[in-house]
């Protein structure tokens, strides 16, 4: 493996797992940990907890975003060169990349301590849900775009049919 593709199955490999951890994790709290601490433990408790879960999970939001925007930024540059004049691929990348700064930004508000996202955060089921949703679309886009970027359009091809070939 030259150096070339090492760094680019590195950063491939970096932004795949930091959505990984990033949705996975906010999926986690959204549908299993939310829900259980709701029906499980007092109010206080639940405060408690929360607080304890956010100064830990804001580093991974804030160290996944970074990674999402170098990696992002990265494979982005390596494959504009492949797709040149190719509308629909930027058009369904450019929604990507939208979409997913809008998760970032609900994940960085919904992690923050910020006063002005605090009615975000008195939302946090709601703003779980759409960040989960958008994220979703995101990765279908991805994907979308990934497989539609390794099938080369069909060429047309001059054909010789037999009859042809045996007149020579």
């Amino acid at each position: 493996m030259d150096e070339m593709m090492a760094l680019d199955f590195s950063m491939r490999f970096l932004h795949i797992a930091t959505a990984i951890c990033l949705v996975g994790g906010s999926v986690f709290v959204a549908y299993v940990l939310a829900p259980a601490a709701n029906i499980s433990i007092e109010q206080d408790q639940h405060d408690k907890l929360r607080a304890a879960i956010g100064q830990r999970w804001k580093w991974f939001v804030h160290l996944g975003i970074t990674l999402f925007l170098i990696t992002g930024f990265y494979n982005y540059y390596q494959a504009i060169p492949r797709h040149k004049g190719d509308g629909l691929y930027h058009a369904f990348l450019g929604t990507k990349i939208l979409l997913a700064l809008f998760v970032m930004f609900i994940a960085s508000a919904l992690a923050g301590r910020s006063k002005a996202f605090e009615a975000m955060r008195n939302r946090r089921g709601l703003w779980l849900n759409i960040l989960v949703l958008t994220a979703a679309v995101v990765i279908a886009l991805s994907s979308y775009v990934r497989t539609r970027s390794l099938t080369p359009a069909p060429t047309q091809q001059a054909t010789v049919s037999e009859t042809e070939v045996s007149k020579t």
